[in-house]
């Protein structure tokens, strides 16, 4: 297993983790300049930068020769090319006031985030991680920290078989009164928001609000025959972050802007400040343009030039359920990454740039398989389907072909995740 993908499943607890890894391992490998949204920048071409804004990252590559950044004059390749993947994943979220007491039992309010599949997350070792906001000299100066509890602190127990004799013939969960996870069986009435100012070192009173994660604490395992397929939590998807990311720190020089783009909330819908489905990436390309004395015209006839590849994972044709899968158009696993298509537009595909990602392919000789959801199964969207909504570039929709997606513990193929890698760098180099 490659070292980064394993380092970012095993750290990658809550969305400001994976930010804060995306962002050390950027700084550590290539020295790329931290940017904020609201200083002014100055920008030096082949120069290496990213934009932190905790939970969602945009870094990015200037090549030293400004005229890659423009159309090309014959037919080419594009000067603008951009990777987006997301920083979340399903699960469940920790409410203020969590603490709900019965008998001696401490149990956690929570709410359940994206489409979790619930029943993997009975029984399982289950750490909390995320964000947590502490007061500062004054209202507007709040401190953030992050936090991890660094161990499995809370459970979600299954009920016995004998008290419920048909659980084995399909069962629902009320989310509200049987998915609470479990805090302590103590009788100390040290409360979560007590217990949670000890370990970060402040005082209860000065802890203003949080975003926190509740997730799976397993440690991710190769496994198969011939240790061919990697068990995980999160890899839907710190795989495409993983992949994305090791493009970025690679050690060529960019030939054309080069963006990656690591969003929060894809699974909650895109459509926040700092989701896919805003004008965020929007604003950073324009500012680059600005910044480097382009005019607008130029910065808006590069977008129209440019490319995306939206990296999201994919479904594998799964053995036990054949009846799910479309009858052709079905990855298996360790065949190839898969390119995902829809002519319901639920992904952002096209033909054009499908013969470009195929000919990349060819060309060095990198595995790839066709993914279709079947024609009474309809999919969700993706990623690509709102970048383009704001940015008109051709698009593909890529992913790692997985079983048990949003599934506390997900499983995929390692040729898949190495050729998705593969094709990731050499859409750069190209």
């Amino acid at each position: 297993m490659g070292n980064l993908l394993n380092e970012l499943l095993i750290n990658g607890t809550s969305p400001y983790h994976v930010g804060k890894f995306i962002r050390e391992t950027l700084n550590a490998t290539c020295g790329f300049q931290i940017l904020d949204m609201t200083s002014p920048w100055q920008l030096e071409a082949g120069g290496n930068y990213v934009i932190d804004l905790g939970s969602t990252m945009i870094a990015f590559r200037l090549p030293k020769d400004r005229k890659g950044m423009l159309p090309r004059e014959e037919e080419g390749a594009p000067c603008i090319r951009i990777t987006a993947s997301h920083t979340d994943y399903p699960g469940f979220r920790i409410k203020s006031d969590p603490d709900m007491t019965e008998g001696s039992y401490v149990t956690l309010d929570t709410e359940v985030y994206g489409g979790p599949i619930d029943s993997s997350w009975l029984d399982r070792p289950l750490g909390v991680a995320g964000l947590v906001t502490v007061a500062g000299e004054d209202a507007f100066s709040v401190k953030e920290v992050l936090y991890d509890s660094g161990r499995a602190l809370l459970t979600i127990p299954n009920l016995a078989i004998h008290m419920d004799r048909e659980t084995n013939q399909g069962k629902t969960f009320n989310r509200q009164t049987q998915l609470i996870p479990l805090f302590t069986a103590s009788e100390d009435e040290e409360s979560f928001t007590e217990f949670l100012a000890s370990d970060l070192g402040v005082e209860s009173d000065e802890i203003l609000s949080w975003d926190l994660c509740v997730y799976n604490a397993d440690q991710p395992m190769r496994i198969g025959r011939d240790y061919e397929m990697l068990s995980s939590p999160r890899i839907d998807n710190l795989s495409s972050v993983a992949a994305c990311l090791s493009a970025m720190i690679r050690e060529d020089e960019a030939v054309s802007l080069e963006i990656s783009a690591f969003f929060n909330h894809e699974e909650i819908g895109s459509t926040t400040k700092e989701g896919a489905n805003s004008q965020l990436l929007s604003h950073v390309i324009t500012r680059i343009y600005d910044s480097l004395g382009f005019s607008g015209e130029e910065a808006d006839r590069s977008i129209y030039d440019g490319f995306l590849l939206s990296v999201d994972v994919a479904h594998a044709f799964h053995p036990n359920y054949k009846e799910k899968a479309d009858p052709k158009n079905r990855p298996v696993m360790n065949k190839g990454f898969a390119i995902k298509e829809a002519f319901s537009q639920s992904y952002a595909t096209d033909p054009v740039s499908i013969g470009i990602v195929k000919g990349i392919c060819h060309r060095e000789d990198i595995r790839y398989q066709s993914y279709f959801n079947r024609s009474d199964i309809p999919g969700g969207h993706t990623l690509g389907v709102y970048v383009t909504s704001h940015l008109p570039m051709r698009a593909v929709d890529i992913g790692l072909p997985i079983l048990a997606m949003h599934s506390a513990r997900e499983l995929c193929g390692m040729d898949d995740y190495l050729s998705m890698e593969d094709l990731i760098r050499e859409f750069y180099r190209g």
